[in-house]
């Protein structure tokens, strides 16, 4: 097993793996709409299911394909591990009750 901690590009633009970190969706539409995409072969409904209900995880599927496991493999697999802790957590404040009104 070779782990490679640099920052490496392959297919994948600069841009898109450093703006997925924050905006997959929006990284991935835009991807799709300048054909950056196109080596990754995504046809079919699977691929748009996913990046629409799992953006993260066909992030991950892009860049292991493109890279395999590297730096930003881990950024990205730490970037979905902290969305999906803290995504379900909900403050929740008591309501102060008001005292009766006179």
């Amino acid at each position: 097993m070779d782990l490679n901690l640099i920052f490496v590009t392959h297919d994948l633009p600069l841009w898109f793996l450093v703006l997925a970190l924050f905006l997959p969706r929006v990284c991935l539409a835009v991807a799709w709409l300048q054909h950056t995409l196109a080596p990754f072969h995504l046809h079919g409904w699977v691929p748009l299911i996913v990046a629409i209900v799992l953006p993260r995880v066909l992030v991950l599927v892009l860049i292991y394909q493109d890279q395999g496991l590297t730096l930003w493999f881990l950024l990205h697999l730490l970037a979905l591990l902290f969305a999906w802790s803290s995504g379900g957590s909900r403050i929740f404040r008591p309501r102060r009750s008001e005292p009766y009104a006179e």
